[in-house]
């Protein structure tokens, strides 16, 4: 939602503004849809590879008496759930910091996110119960500095006060009656 958007049903500049305000405040408590289908589909999927680990491990239990080398067996695939619930953990962990830098990225408006997402220290960014990212705010805010061309910079100034009117007979006028009076006419 833009201001301009907001103008055009009809709301004043200031009123646009604080809706953006309070729009933008809202969207921070959101979990975008793409992340949320990322995190739950790789849930779905680690979730059915230890419901199959796990039924391996009780049928390989289950034939197991004194057979050392199905002990054996048995220990590597507990080794390999080990190993794949480490490796799920770090992609889970990769995606949720991805889609977090990039959505902030477009929050302070980088003109060229690809560029810029290889720029943030991964060790340093830490994923917080809450889903929120601690560091990311410090880095953000080091690439706006280090960088600045890379980013959108905010417009300064004011809108020029015009009120629509024309002045009589325009601008031409205006300095033809000038010119009559310095002249004396």
């Amino acid at each position: 939602m833009t201001k301009e958007q907001l103008m055009e049903m009809g709301l004043t500049e200031e009123q646009a503004e604080k809706v953006l305000v309070i729009y933008k405040e809202d969207l921070k408590s959101f979990i975008p849809k793409a992340r949320f289908d990322e995190v739950n589909e790789a849930k779905k999927n680690l979730e059915e590879q230890l419901k199959d680990r796990d039924k391996q491990l009780k049928d390989l239990g289950e034939k197991v008496k004194d057979n050392e080398e199905l002990t054996k067996q048995i220990k590597d695939l507990q080794e390999a759930n080990k190993k794949a619930k480490e490796e799920y953990e770090t992609k889970i962990k990769n995606l949720t910091l991805d889609n977090a830098i990039k959505l902030a990225l477009k929050e302070h408006k980088a003109k060229y996110e690809d560029l810029l997402v290889n720029k943030f220290d991964r060790e340093k960014l830490v994923i917080k119960d809450d889903g929120t990212i601690e560091g990311l705010n410090e880095q953000i805010a080091a690439l706006k500095e280090n960088y600045k061309d890379l980013f959108e910079q905010p417009l300064s100034g004011h809108t020029p006060n015009n009120t629509g009117d024309n002045p009589e007979g325009g601008e031409l006028q205006q300095i033809a009656n000038t010119i009559r009076q310095n002249l004396g006419f």
